[in-house]
């Protein structure tokens, strides 16, 4: 397995539930957002009485003489979109001496007939600890510092004549975070492998979920990949490391092996618990966020949408006007392709 493939399939862990249909802003599913593997700021998640953590732990047997490995830590930071409503009128441009000119936020801002809404953007990140050696590990843990510095950037909403009308205004928050590796030896050629995810992001106790999400690592998973080795699933392990196995400490997320059958040098750990061996279907030509559905039902609903709802559909963001411009454009066949696909035959069993 390659990276390439490994990634398509920890990218559907990565935006599940970003946005559910009917894909617009103002259904009531996507006003509370991001449920899956949110790691908060500390000191939010210690003020909750609920299960809103702050960190994660991955732990998982590999075999081999003297293995190596890569992590990849992949998450989604929360980018705060706001539609600004401008205070004066602006005649052209919609920038008064280099700067934007006022105005304050609203929740949702019209301009020719389209509607711009304050809304919960993300931009991938990740972060990476490639070709660590076992054995080191176990003599030391290794620490990942990551940090995104907070940005604002503001664009100018025109309408039909060019005019300034409007700004979407976006700001992006602090974000730090930790990464610890560490093995420890159980026997020759068999080691128990730990990584820890820390938020480290200072934000006030008191916030709501809302203003704690920019300071959160959001759907936060693990990627690792050995060299010369071999990872045991934590699923279904020979009864030789039943004992080991069940001894891993899992916290908020859990392990299964990627790639085809009987292949074990990739491991994505996804707060969705799993099968080993997950695979995206190849009948599917994108993702819709949403993989307890299927693609024909999604596709079919997509194209039902009124004109007015496809128009908010295309404004909520870049992800959600993907999804509409892919739907409307599936060839008949391929929407064939979507109603089943047989993959094999077995012969009826006897009475």
């Amino acid at each position: 397995m390659n990276l390439q493939l490994a990634k398509k399939v920890a990218d559907s862990v990565l935006y599940e539930g970003y946005l559910l249909y009917p894909y617009r802003a103002s259904a009531v599913k996507n006003r509370q957002r991001f449920n899956f593997g949110v790691l908060l700021p500390p000191a939010y998640a210690r003020a909750q009485t609920g299960n809103d953590a702050c960190s994660m732990r991955t732990e998982c047997l590999l075999e081999g003489e003297a293995p190596r490995l890569d992590v990849r830590i992949g998450f989604l930071q929360v980018v705060v979109r706001e539609a600004g409503r401008l205070l004066e009128p602006q005649e052209t441009g919609g920038q008064t001496g280099g700067q934007t000119a006022p105005y304050e936020i609203v929740p949702e801002l019209t301009v020719d007939g389209q509607v711009f809404q304050t809304w919960q953007e993300a931009v991938e990140r990740e972060v990476t600890a490639i070709d660590c050696s076992v054995s080191e590990l176990a003599r030391e843990p290794r620490q990942v510092r990551w940090s995104s510095p907070p940005a604002e950037e503001a664009e100018t909403v025109r309408d039909a004549a060019g005019r300034a009308a409007g700004v979407l205004a976006r700001r992006r928050e602090q974000l730090d975070c930790l990464v610890t590796l560490s093995a420890v030896p159980l026997g020759e050629r068999v080691w128990r492998i730990a990584v820890a995810v820390e938020n480290q992001t200072s934000c006030d106790s008191h916030s709501t979920r809302d203003e704690a999400l920019p300071h959160s690592l959001v759907a936060a998973h693990t990627l690792l990949t050995a060299r010369n080795g071999l990872f045991v699933s934590m699923l279904d392990p020979p009864q030789s490391f039943a004992a080991d196995c069940a001894a891993c400490r899992n916290v908020g997320t859990w392990p299964v092996l990627l790639g085809s059958e009987g292949e074990r040098d990739w491991m994505l750990s996804s707060p969705i618990i799993l099968y080993d061996y997950p695979q995206i279907a190849p009948e599917s030509e994108g993702s819709f966020f949403d993989g307890t559905e299927i693609d024909e039902m999604l596709a079919l609903r997509v194209m039902t949408l009124t004109d007015a709802e496809k128009q908010e559909m295309r404004n909520v963001d870049r992800r959600a006007r993907e999804i509409l411009e892919r739907t409307e454009a599936l060839p008949e066949e391929h929407l064939l392709k979507l109603h089943g696909t047989i993959r094999g035959l077995k012969p009826a069993g006897g009475s």
